[in-house]
């Protein structure tokens, strides 16, 4: 009897369901931080005079930290722990985004932007990997996908400010920073109670620490539903105890070794591919809802709209999930959003603008939720933080690249053409993940990781 079969044949109950909420909420934090940049940029465009070029760096500073901050979270995860690495990495983007607030010149701002891009970036990479740890085979891929849903509560949160604080109060642009960060105050008192990843302790030879971990859920759970807990059925694979120690060198070396290659050439494809896209079309939108002849508030509240559309978006892929497996939810929610942008590069009515993003935005939110369940699934334990941090990291490499691309490729090619483009790179990313994915529907951790191939060049690291 291994204490993994007596986690995962447990119920989802009020605990997993407070785990939610604590990491949920976490990833509205950085969704609303991400996206109220963008809402800021006329403000402070206007209080220090800036040229495009400043004004282009700021919005590069946020996703620039996520890329450092995803890779120092993957690699801490793995090495001291996935709580102390969450307490901390918001800590920091707490810390930073109240500098951001009061930064009284340019430079200041922007190197306080890309630090607190960073601690979001941290919390961003190491949440997932974190949760998915608790959950069993069979509802991992709804409780993920939901977990990422949280963002979609973030980017609403982001538009209602711009809206109606940075828009309408005195120094707004200054208030809306202090809003995001506030509520985190809040939020790392309680994250304290978190217990740590039973997997992470048993990969790190701490079994009885992993023990009291599965015990203490397995009492809380029998508390809240009232009733026996299931029968533990045969022990599946347990993570092995002697892992090589993680670094970059041996994280790049495992990840892509033979044995590994294809899932991870398919997960930062898929990584890379929907956050381009993502970033290119929110960065961009605002910008061409006003060439279209919107007014700048109008603007905002039309991107309310195509924000709002996030929220079934991510919520409905995460539960087609556990029905059509994460690799297949995937393919069909950038199917999705390659038709979506097609459509809206062929629409010139600002309503019909409005309809096809707010379209759009529902299905590359809803890829999201996919892509968060399906990433900590295919690394082992020894290295699913760091596997999932570079993962994230080489997303962000596109979130960077694209409002570049997107605003010389609107010069040239026109409205039309940056969703043509945008199109084309979603369509390789559904071949990607049709061709070269990997099935996880409804097998537990253990069994897609610790046996067979992975193993055996885990091993070859330890020698």
């Amino acid at each position: 009897m291994t204490l993994l079969a007596r986690l995962d044949r447990l119920p989802l109950a009020r605990p997993h369901y407070l785990l939610l909420l604590i990491g949920g909420l976490g990833y509205t934090f950085d969704g609303m931080d991400s996206a109220v940049v963008a809402f800021l940029l006329p403000s402070v465009k206007s209080v220090w005079q800036l040229s495009n070029g400043e004004l282009g760096l700021i919005g590069s500073a946020t996703p620039f930290g996520f890329l450092f901050g995803a890779i120092a979270a993957g690699l801490l995860g793995d090495r001291v722990g996935r709580k102390k690495v969450m307490i901390y990495a918001l800590a920091f983007y707490a810390v930073f985004s109240v500098i951001a607030a009061f930064s009284p010149n340019y430079e200041i701002f922007l190197v306080s932007r890309v630090l607190a891009g960073a601690g979001a970036g941290a919390e961003s990479a190491i949440i997932a990997p974190f949760l998915s740890e608790f959950v069993p085979a069979k509802r991992r891929g709804w409780f993920v996908g939901a977990l990422a849903g949280f963002f979609s509560f973030g980017f609403v949160a982001a538009a209602l400010i711009g809206r109606f604080v940075v828009s309408a109060v005195p120094e707004g642009w200054r208030v809306a920073q202090v809003i995001t960060a506030l509520p985190i105050v809040l939020l790392l008192w309680w994250r304290r109670s978190l217990p740590e990843s039973p997997r992470f302790l048993l990969a790190h030879g701490r079994t009885a620490e992993a023990e009291q971990v599965v015990a203490r859920l397995e009492q809380a759970v029998e508390k809240a539903t009232k009733a026996p807990l299931p029968p533990v059925p045969e022990a599946a694979a347990q993570p092995m105890t002697e892992t090589p120690k993680v670094n970059l060198l041996t994280a790049l070396k495992f990840l892509w070794s033979p044995a590994m290659a294809r899932r991870t050439a398919v997960i930062w494809a898929v990584w890379f591919v929907i956050t381009f896209s993502y970033y290119g079309f929110f960065s961009w939108i605002p910008t061409l809802l006003v060439e279209r002849g919107i007014t700048v508030t109008k603007s905002f509240e039309f991107s309310i709209i195509i924000y709002l559309a996030q929220v079934p978006g991510y919520f409905s892929a995460a539960w087609l999930s556990e029905r059509l497996d994460r690799k297949h939810t995937i393919a069909l929610y950038l199917t999705g959003s390659a038709v979506s942008a097609f459509w809206l590069s062929q629409m010139n009515a600002p309503w019909s603008i409005t309809l096809a993003g707010a379209v759009l935005s529902f299905f590359l939110n809803g890829t999201y939720a996919g892509v968060y369940s399906y990433t900590p699934e295919v690394f082992p334990t020894w290295i699913r933080a760091t596997g999932t941090g570079l993962s994230s990291a080489f997303g962000r490499v596109g979130s960077i690249l694209a409002p570049t691309i997107i605003g010389v490729s609107a010069a040239s090619l026109g409205f039309g053409g940056v969703f043509g483009l945008t199109t084309a790179v979603l369509v390789l990313g559904v071949l990607c993940v049709v061709v070269f994915g990997l099935s996880t529907a409804g097998r537990s951790l253990e069994e897609l990781t610790e046996s067979g191939a992975p193993v055996a060049v885990t091993k070859e690291l330890n020698k």
